[in-house]
């Protein structure tokens, strides 16, 4: 029997607190459900992840959720002015990285995945490889009613579950991740093991166009490809732009859908800032049979800010008070 905190009623591990603002700074300390041996404790655990010392725990309860509702317009809007609202508060950047996302997420958690209960063992997995976007996924989570409010604005200070990269320790967040080119593999892994367990699971894995310049991700896209892993579909965020510079400038790429077919996998081009065009592109793949699936999302670095769109330096600036007042303005018009 594995021993998984996220499906018992005591405590859920808390892992050390990771608001570092760099990018490669995450060891790859993923536990998914199926990738544990059986038999091995949370002590065991802590002690292989976090040393021989004892971590504080937070006991795991059932939220109600904020009122949600509206078009998928008006959830992405919300999901961008958490961003601003969160980034503002703990006075931390990656904010153009996560606002570029939103509506990829208001797509996945509003219409595709299938999980009604984030502790289901059946459920869809989904792993945001681009980890140090996490904001952008707390703000999702939260929508969901799958953290609350109190968690929400503990982002980025000590002892919090939020960092700057997402940890698994936290309820729907089934990868820590932030090691760039690595959720991939997560996602390959997670794929396999879902096959081998007769499970219906999907896999989703969202990386960015700068992770397409990893090695460690094409082995990954050859791994999927050879054994035709149906149920994984991968989403890259075409943003064209990266910490130090624009994608073209540092690695070109493109064009990136004819690279990625050339490795087996069926891809299409979609506008990652249209909801119903992911959703509708997603639900046209066979998810049982064939090769592996990729969406590459055409989106805005910044989406939805105006002096913030396709600017290299709001990879990691943080807001002034003025700069915030704009953003959030602009957020409100165009909802």
């Amino acid at each position: 029997m594995v021993h998984d905190t996220r499906n018992a009623t005591g405590p859920a591990i808390q892992g050390p607190p990771n608001c570092r603002g760099g990018e490669g700074d995450r060891s790859g300390d993923q536990r998914d459900d199926e990738r544990i041996p059986s038999g091995i404790w949370v002590d065991d655990i802590c002690a292989v992840l976090y040393g021989n010392r004892r971590r504080n725990l937070l006991q795991l309860e059932w939220w109600k959720g904020p009122a949600v509702g509206g078009s998928a317009k008006d959830q992405s809007s919300k999901i961008r002015r958490i961003i601003l609202e969160q980034s503002m508060r703990a006075q931390v950047g990656h904010i153009g990285c996560a606002l570029s996302i939103a509506d990829i997420l208001q797509a996945l958690y509003g219409q595709v995945l299938r999980i009604s209960n984030p502790q289901d063992p059946d459920r869809d997995r989904f792993v945001l490889s681009k980890g140090h976007a996490a904001l952008a996924l707390y703000a999702a989570l939260y929508l969901k009613g799958w953290i609350s409010q109190e968690q929400l604005d503990t982002y980025c200070s000590n002892g919090s579950l939020l960092g700057v990269h997402p940890e698994h320790a936290l309820i729907g967040v089934d990868f820590s991740t932030g090691s760039l080119g690595q959720g991939l593999s997560y996602g390959a892994g997670a794929a396999l093991a879902a096959r081998l367990q007769g499970s219906s699971r999907r896999i989703f894995a969202l990386v960015s166009d700068a992770e397409c310049n990893e090695g460690s991700l094409w082995e990954a896209v050859m791994f999927a490809a050879h054994h035709r892993l149906a149920n994984l579909v991968a989403i890259v965020d075409l943003n064209g732009q990266q910490a130090l510079g624009y994608t073209h400038e540092v690695l070109d790429l493109s064009p990136m859908s004819q690279r990625w077919r050339s490795f087996g996998w069926e891809v299409q081009e979609i506008d990652g800032h249209n909801a119903a065009e992911i959703s509708q592109a997603i639900a046209q793949f066979n998810v049982t049979n064939g090769p592996p699936h990729v969406l590459i999302a055409r989106t805005v670095f910044g989406k939805g800010v105006s002096f913030m769109e396709r600017q290299i330096k709001w990879h990691y600036w943080p807001l002034s008070d003025a700069e915030y007042a704009q953003a959030l303005e602009e957020i409100e018009k165009g909802s």
